[in-house]
């Protein structure tokens, strides 16, 4: 093979040097094809490289000369229209997307979806800096997950960043381990070499390849094709079970990418198992509006400024083992208030009516009644225990909950 490579690619050199007769047109042409099936018979890799980068500038010098000689055999009328139609295609073969003003690129690369910048991050390296960038991936994470992922979904992608990192050095240390256990039978050189070599080329494959784990881009994909959990709030849960209408829990969601929906793992009720509930749509989910765990209570800040008429939701769970939900409710006037607005005075009084208008009239969960002064948590183990309330100051929140009302009123 060595052989080979030395006769053919010498041997076009010296007979290039040696004042022979000039060759017809073909022998050019066999000259380019020695080289090409000399370029192609090479496997090694430290010689492929070398050959590789030999023909490449042998190939383009021969070609250089077969074009200046084509044009120095034309009339000067043809030679110059000759030179300008080599000039432009020269021109055309080597303008790419990365000969664009900066500026330029960074527009085009803001227009791709998620789909375009994958594909165009496959490119070369140079592309693949600017396609994994946090600056284009955040105005898609924005626009299609911003509305479901809130702080506590965040500080779960950073936990799981501290734990795939912590796996990731704790397999290093066992195979640390594990190469000072070969050290004894093989020498050390070999088994640094072999690893460094190994990691090298682990390292080469996946950063090539792939965006980096803290990127906003990494985040995106693994929200996109369901790898990552996280927490987030669903209406109506369990497909609107009649027990959960005009609700909202807290829930493990996972995206699916063939149906756009999600799976929700609910946490367990007391004795019971985690519920699962799957093809949750989009128009069903929320991020946490208050960074509260549903197993605290919420501290009220709003108590005083309730009015008859106020759009709220409220803390509410079954008893004491049950996590909170959040439930959709109005102030209501007091039975001394006639409901004129001209003498209402219910907003002075300690006590604040709390109506659940999806129920009956006579049904016990119609209507409760909180102290404006001292609520902590009120309730029983029959009618379940009310927490914290929250008021709601925004037209968007309140017409979403209207466009959830069921469509019967609820016993």
């Amino acid at each position: 093979m060595l052989l080979y490579l030395l006769i053919t690619c010498f041997s076009f050199f010296f007979l290039k040097s040696l004042p022979l007769k000039p060759l017809p047109s073909w022998a050019s042409e066999v000259r380019l094809l020695s080289l090409w099936f000399c370029k192609d018979l090479i496997f090694f890799p430290y010689f492929g490289y070398s050959i590789n980068t030999l023909f490449n500038s042998c190939f383009c010098s021969i070609m250089s000369l077969k074009k200046m000689a084509l044009i120095s055999h034309q009339t000067p009328k043809n030679t110059q229209n000759q030179a300008t139609r080599f000039d432009e295609e020269d021109e055309m073969t080597v303008m790419s997307v990365l000969d664009l003003p900066e500026l330029a690129l960074e527009c085009i690369l803001e227009k791709l979806p998620p789909q375009g910048l994958c594909s165009m991050a496959g490119v070369c390296s140079s592309l693949r800096e600017k396609c994994m960038s946090d600056y284009l991936w955040e105005k898609h994470m924005k626009q299609k997950w911003g509305k479901i992922i809130g702080s506590a979904a965040y500080r779960e992608w950073q936990f799981h960043l501290v734990s795939r990192n912590d796996f990731d050095c704790f397999k290093q240390g066992r195979q640390k381990g594990f190469m000072k256990l070969l050290s004894i039978v093989w020498p050390i050189s070999w088994i640094k070499s072999k690893e460094d070599c190994n990691n090298n080329l682990m390292i080469k494959q996946r950063c090539s390849n792939l965006p980096a784990v803290d990127s906003i881009m990494s985040w995106y994909l693994a929200l996109e094709n369901g790898s990552f959990w996280f927490p987030a709030q669903v209406y109506n849960r369990e497909n609107g079970h009649v027990g959960f209408m005009l609700s909202c829990y807290d829930a493990d969601l996972s995206y699916d990418p063939r149906t756009d929906t999600f799976q929700a793992r609910y946490p367990p009720h007391g004795r019971r198992a985690i519920a699962i509930e799957n093809g949750v749509t989009w128009e069903r989910l929320r991020s946490p509006p208050i960074d509260t765990s549903p197993h605290d209570l919420h501290i009220s800040t709003c108590l005083n400024d309730l009015l008859p008429g106020d759009h709220i939701e409220i803390q509410w769970r079954r008893n004491k083992e049950f996590p909170y939900g959040w439930w959709y409710g109005v102030v209501g006037h007091l039975d001394s208030c006639d409901g004129n607005e001209n003498y209402c005075r219910c907003h002075s009084s300690d006590t604040v009516v709390l109506e659940f208008h999806q129920y009956t009239r006579g049904s016990r969960w119609r209507c409760t009644m909180i102290n404006r002064k001292e609520h902590r948590e009120e309730g029983n183990e029959a009618d379940g225990f009310y927490g914290g309330i929250r008021k709601l100051n925004s037209n968007q929140e309140i017409s979403r909950w209207k466009q959830l009302w069921p469509t019967q009123v609820l016993e």
